[in-house]
């Protein structure tokens, strides 16, 4: 079962590591072959379109090949949104780490967002319509509240300043901006009617930010 790295100990910090052999490359390969064919399943045919032998013929290798490189469906989910997740955060990490005012700071955090789910849009549907697994969605859950407690965190900066309104209560708010902000990102798949072409998407968005800013905005 996938997870993210474990630093180090201090005894292993300097340590030098033999180079991956061919066999370990191609193994290596194999997997995140199978993981990509999986998230592309799961985004554009949805959840119950995702079978091993469905990911076998996209991936072009043998169902054991599945098992012995990722596991079974259930695992083979949680890799699907740990990716997601994990690609999300090469994005987000580094708007929360930008300076600037506190406008100027909540500003690149969501339109960075909806650079991702532009981008990314795979992996933004995986995370906006995670699957029903529970070990998925526990492992997506934790990933997405500390995602949003550094959200609030960039509100209780702006508080500091005297920005950000300080009648607020900046977990709530983070969790409201996120659901709101990937609410609008979605229309971009509804179906039919329902759905927002991308030119009239960057408008509503404009709406959204303007209006969430203003909410903001200590007067």
């Amino acid at each position: 079962m996938p997870s993210f790295p474990v630093p180090p100990s201090p005894h292993e910090i300097g340590a030098s590591s033999p180079p991956p052999t061919r066999t370990q490359r191609r193994a290596a390969a194999n997997r995140q072959s199978v993981i990509d064919a999986a998230r592309e399943i799961v985004a554009t045919e949805g959840m119950g379109a995702l079978t091993l032998e469905a990911v076998a013929e996209r991936a072009d290798v043998a169902v054991a090949t599945i098992y012995n490189r990722v596991g079974n469906r259930s695992s083979l989910l949680l890799a699907v949104a740990e990716q997601a997740m994990e690609e999300s955060r090469a994005y987000m990490d580094a708007a929360y780490a930008a300076e600037g005012t506190a406008e100027e700071r909540l500003l690149l955090v969501a339109t960075t967002w909806v650079r991702f789910a532009r981008e990314r849009p795979h992996e933004f549907r995986i995370l906006v319509e995670p699957a029903d697994q529970p070990d998925a969605v526990a492992r997506l859950a934790e990933l997405t509240r500390t995602q949003n407690a550094k959200l609030a965190d960039a509100i209780r900066a702006g508080m500091a300043t005297g920005a950000v309104r300080p009648d607020l209560e900046p977990d709530q708010v983070a969790t409201a901006l996120w659901a709101s902000l990937n609410g609008v990102l979605a229309l971009a798949w509804r179906p039919g009617e329902l759905r927002v072409e991308a030119a009239a998407l960057d408008q509503l968005m404009a709406a959204f930010i303007a209006i969430a800013a203003d909410g903001l905005r200590a007067h």
